[in-house]
């Protein structure tokens, strides 16, 4: 049995941003909203996570984000969204 985290918290940074390898801290991004499971999937298949304006599609296992809405709108383009564990 799988067990699926049940908030997250999701970092917008910039794409561009080269020598960021791994988690980035939240004070860093240019914004950050901590989501918590819906209970639903979402188009994607994988389990669908929501909260502070944003939508996502989360693979915990890899903590990808594989759909994102931010206030209703697809991501926009030089922007790329971090999952990291939530306080």
């Amino acid at each position: 049995m799988t067990i699926v985290p049940q908030r997250f918290e999701i970092l917008l940074v910039p794409e561009y941003a080269e020598g960021h390898e791994g988690p980035q801290e939240p004070e860093s991004a240019l914004r950050s909203a901590v989501v918590e499971a819906t209970g639903d999937l979402g188009a994607s298949g994988y389990p669908r996570y929501a909260g502070e304006g944003m939508e996502a599609d989360i693979d915990a296992r890899t903590r990808t984000v594989e759909a994102l809405l931010v206030d209703g709108e697809e991501l926009d383009y030089g922007l790329s969204a971090l999952v990291v564990d939530a306080v």
